[in-house]
């Protein structure tokens, strides 16, 4: 028998789709993975597939809601497997995993000792397969093994201890390359310098490592790994909120090199990189690229980013794919981490407002659709 939807139910959907924190990724064969799209996950394929066709849904059973404030993915290249880390709100501190092999998720339980995952950001230590996270001034790590499917005994985060440099009021910016961690915008850090950790001696370097070249700023950003086919990365991609350039650091020569900014600028935006390209999800669920050459200057200079078509043909961006404000200035980053040091109260004002009013926006366009299909449904 057929029944109208209630009131109730359309603002629960409205709720969710207005608290959606999709993610992006890729598996070992560098198919590039889009969860939680459209309250669906999708796989795009190869770079070669993306300017034509259509994303496959890859949507099955026991996967997380991706609502989580701070939802962030990770590739385990060796093992080829997935982690999701606050993919659920109800379970924020569970990472959720995926096996691309087998397209099927396990919920691993994970104990906090410390940690807290609604302020904290993270790395995966290509070697180790360890995660290490800066969570409330702490370092801490936790050690995914070999795991493609969750165990039954539980993992549980380690702390590590406090970082050599100031945490005060610092949202981290961290970045691998060559199992060293590399921390951005450190508190009284000079633009085009970083601060490093060595992983596999659980040592912080006395002082910042200063590289040479383009200077990237002093200023809060999002930090992705460029992948080898094999070995260790050697390179990261620095993206200011502002968009302004895409800074590409090589950890070999201690050099920073300078690119074209992504077309969105977005504050909110994540990024992975592959191999051959460096991947943005935008708040309204743009999923854009930019090719990318390892060693070749010249021919990255004059690459331009565009569209990952195959995605936009399967979930076209839309208003209810929103996480913030799609602009220089967004305030809200994927990160739940303290304001930036620089940062005054007005500012953090304006932001929460910023914030509110676009979150007001989205599920007062949502809550419209789901009334108009609801007055459709009566006539």
């Amino acid at each position: 028998m057929f029944r109208l939807p209630t009131l109730a139910s359309l603002f629960l959907l409205v709720l969710e789709a207005a608290h959606a924190s999709p993610c992006i990724a890729f598996d070992a064969n560098f198919n590039l993975l889009v969860f939680g799209l459209d309250g669906k996950d999708w796989n795009a394929g190869t770079q070669d597939t993306w300017p034509s066709g259509s994303a496959k849904d890859i949507t099955t059973s026991g996967r997380p809601p991706f609502d989580g404030s701070n939802t962030t993915c990770y590739l385990s290249q060796f093992y080829n497997a997935v982690y999701v880390m606050n993919g659920d709100a109800s379970q924020p501190s569970a990472v959720h995993i995926y096996n691309p092999a087998s397209s099927s998720w396990s919920t691993q339980p994970v104990t906090t000792a410390g940690f807290n995952p609604a302020n904290f950001d993270a790395i995966l230590d290509h070697d180790t397969n360890v995660f290490y996270a800066l969570s409330n001034g702490e370092m801490y790590f936790l050690d995914m093994g070999s795991l493609t499917a969750a165990n039954s005994s539980g993992l549980t985060w380690n702390d590590v201890g406090k970082p050599s440099f100031s945490t005060d009021n610092y949202k981290p910016v961290m970045a691998l390359a060559q199992n060293h961690i590399h921390f951005l915008d450190v508190p009284n850090v000079p633009a085009g310098s970083a601060q490093i950790f060595v992983i596999h001696f659980s040592y912080f370097q006395p002082d910042a490592q200063a590289y040479s070249g383009a200077t990237f700023p002093a200023a809060h950003g999002q930090a992705t790994s460029f992948f080898q086919e094999s070995g260790v990365q050697q390179e990261f991609a620095f993206i200011p909120d502002d968009g302004s350039a895409t800074y590409v650091i090589n950890v070999e020569t201690n050099t920073t090199t300078s690119f074209p900014g992504p077309s969105i600028k977005d504050a909110a935006a994540t990024y992975f990189a592959g191999i051959t390209s460096l991947v943005q999800l935008a708040s309204d669920g743009t999923v854009s690229y930019l090719p990318y050459k390892q060693g070749d200057t010249q021919t990255n200079q004059a690459a331009a980013w565009g569209k990952v078509t195959s995605i936009a043909s399967a979930a076209p961006p839309s208003s209810h794919n929103s996480t913030s404000s799609a602009s220089g200035s967004a305030s809200a980053t994927k990160s739940s981490a303290g304001a930036k040091a620089s940062s005054g109260a007005s500012t953090n004002s304006d932001q929460s407002s910023d914030a509110r009013v676009s979150r007001e926006a989205r599920i007062a366009a949502i809550a419209a659709t789901a009334l108009a299909a609801l007055g459709f449904a009566l006539l």
